[in-house]
């Protein structure tokens, strides 16, 4: 199942939106499912914390991550949700050293455990799927490029992210926050940026992984975002009390405020659901669930998020989590969409951004991909920045004092 197909937005049919609730600069609005579906349930499954995972992702490659949990998909109603508990790394305040680091290797992101049971690691089989960008590297030996970058592609490929646990007020928030009888899912803003969504396919289940989001893994934009921006602020909707005669009257101005919310949130989370060219890319079936992870169009000028995606034979969405990318992350990421739309040729992808040969050097030297090219070309290229940053510095008018 390896066939890509392009969707515009995430689809949310079946989910609505309840007021939110705001602690510090952290909102969360509940999505609640008034119909849930049944036949397909979600636990989480602890790891050592301790432990570095290694997933084998194919010959000769792996993902390397702290996983602090996996999600088990079941497509029966026989097993019950379990509770999940927060997991940390070491105290660095503990006494004593750890001896060292163990290492557990994984098999696969998602691995089928029985016939009807899917172990898959959240967010993380997203992540494997940016990381795997253009991972082969250039697929022809253009003179340009080293040839370790011909051999070995982009291996390896880093990214930083910070726990749930490192973002300032989303531990209280998640403990003290209102859960929903109906809620299966939630969108979680930062300092009213759209962090990350996330969605199950039943109430039981979402009360037993409402925990886990802590778990997850965040952007740098979130994670500074909290730390600017001590607050968010409330927005209240008020009912019209001289049009209201009757129980009915209260019913339609009840209706019309839960409209008004439906219709502020489907604004503020516009760059996912409303997101253009999403690249899904199945991983799994499931009976009639199929689970998929998406990429974005790399926009350099829009919200960019990855996730991953589990919907019925009829495209219900029925589980859902997405993170957002940082711009620096997009930028990567659009520079080698664009690179491998262009066979890595230097000139033509230069030509595509606008720029020149020199430019498009040091942008993957700013990118992190500078190692990928001769030595002479990017020493060049940045000789001459730093000869165009020394003239233009001494081009610059001093201010004087009388």
């Amino acid at each position: 199942m390896t066939t890509a197909t392009t969707v515009d937005g995430i689809d949310l049919t079946g989910l609505t939106v309840a007021p939110d609730q705001t602690w510090g600069a952290v909102r969360l609005v509940p999505l609640l499912r008034p119909v849930p579906i049944t036949d397909l349930r979600l636990h989480a499954r602890l790891y050592d914390p301790d432990e570095l995972s290694i997933v084998h992702t194919g010959p000769r490659s792996a993902y390397v991550s702290y996983v602090p949990h996996a999600f088990v998909a079941s497509w029966t109603t026989d097993d019950t949700p379990a509770a999940a508990y927060g997991t940390q790394l070491r105290d660095p305040a503990a006494s004593g050293a750890p001896t060292g680091i163990r290492l557990a290797f994984r098999r696969r992101m998602a691995r089928r455990e029985s016939k009807q049971r899917l172990r898959f690691l959240p967010l993380h089989l997203a992540m494997e799927g940016y990381l795997a960008l253009q991972f082969g590297g250039p697929p022809i030996a253009w003179q340009e490029w080293t040839g370790h970058a011909v051999t070995r592609g982009l291996s390896p490929r880093v990214e930083a992210s910070y726990t749930g646990t490192a973002i300032p007020g989303l531990d209280d928030a998640l403990r003290i926050f209102e859960i929903h009888p109906d809620q299966c899912g939630m969108v979680l803003y930062v300092a009213d940026t759209l962090a990350a969504a996330f969605v199950v396919s039943h109430p039981d289940d979402y009360r037993a992984l409402h925990p886990t989001l802590l778990q997850d893994f965040y952007g740098e934009l979130i994670f500074q975002y909290a730390h600017l921006f001590p607050a968010a602020p409330s927005f209240t909707t008020r009912l019209d009390d001289t049009a209201i005669a009757s129980v009915a009257d209260l019913r339609a101005q009840l209706a019309r405020a839960r409209a008004d919310w439906a219709a502020l949130h489907t604004v503020m989370a516009g760059g996912l659901l409303a997101a253009e060219r999403l690249t899904v890319t199945p991983v799994y079936r499931m009976g009639r669930f199929t689970l998929s992870r998406f990429l974005p169009a790399f926009d350099p000028d829009a919200e960019n998020h990855i996730g991953e995606r589990i919907t019925d034979d009829t495209g219900r969405l029925a589980y859902l989590k997405t993170f957002r990318l940082s711009a620096a992350q997009t930028r990567r990421g659009h520079l080698l969409s664009q690179l491998a739309a262009h066979d890595w040729d230097l000139d033509t992808t230069a030509t595509a951004l606008g720029t020149d040969r020199q430019g498009i050097a040091l942008r993957l030297d700013n990118a992190g991909f500078g190692h990928l090219l001769r030595p002479d070309i990017i020493d060049a290229c940045r000789n001459h920045a730093r000869k165009l940053r020394d003239q233009a510095t001494r081009t610059q008018p001093t201010s004087r004092r009388g």
